[in-house]
């Protein structure tokens, strides 16, 4: 589909599932080359990741251990500036190679939350691997270790990203539309 509607926004096809797979397998097997003889264990950050895990998973080779934590920093298209734990860490993660499995990065305040959170734990190391990452809008400085697609600081739809609740279940990723003067 070249267009999607959800509630009062119009979106067009932005990134097709071809190049989203080429990025996931990209990824998966660099993480495989890095992550090679370490005890390690993904942690997905629910609920937008939950596609990107199920392909990434599928390419990954080395031994691990996937888990999820569930976080909410979104009301309808725009951040709230706070993030709040609806699901936290259940693993002992003290003295493993975590890697935190983001859908999309951007302002920087979910993973900044998560990485103090996992910290704490005592992991011999921490890494971050996003799908997207939406580099004009985070941190300056800020880098995740492992980048699918860099994309520009506009919201953005499908392949487990939502607007109020929907949109997840599209394989590709749609772009909000410019809006149309009145």
């Amino acid at each position: 589909m070249k267009k999607i509607h959800i509630h009062d926004k119009e979106f067009r096809l932005f990134i097709p599932s071809a190049r989203i797979q080429r990025a996931v397998l990209k990824m998966a097997r660099q993480l495989n080359k890095d992550l090679k003889g370490k005890d390690v264990i993904f942690l997905g950050v629910l609920n937008g990741c939950y596609m990107f895990i199920a392909d990434l998973s599928r390419h990954l080779t080395i031994p691990c251990q996937i888990s999820f934590v569930k976080l909410a920093s979104y009301t309808a298209s725009s951040t709230t500036g706070e993030v709040y734990d609806l699901i936290g860490i259940n693993e002992d993660l003290s003295n493993r190679t975590v890697v935190i499995l983001e859908d999309i990065i951007d302002t920087g305040i979910t993973i900044e939350h998560i990485l103090s959170a996992v910290q704490s734990y005592h992991p011999a190391e921490v890494r971050i691997a996003t799908l997207f990452f939406k580099k004009e809008a985070c941190k300056p400085g800020f880098r995740p270790d492992y980048v699918g697609i860099e994309i520009p600081a506009q919201f953005i739809v499908g392949y487990g990203l939502d607007y109020n609740r929907f949109g997840r279940n599209f394989p590709d990723v749609y772009i909000e539309s410019e809006s149309k003067k009145r």
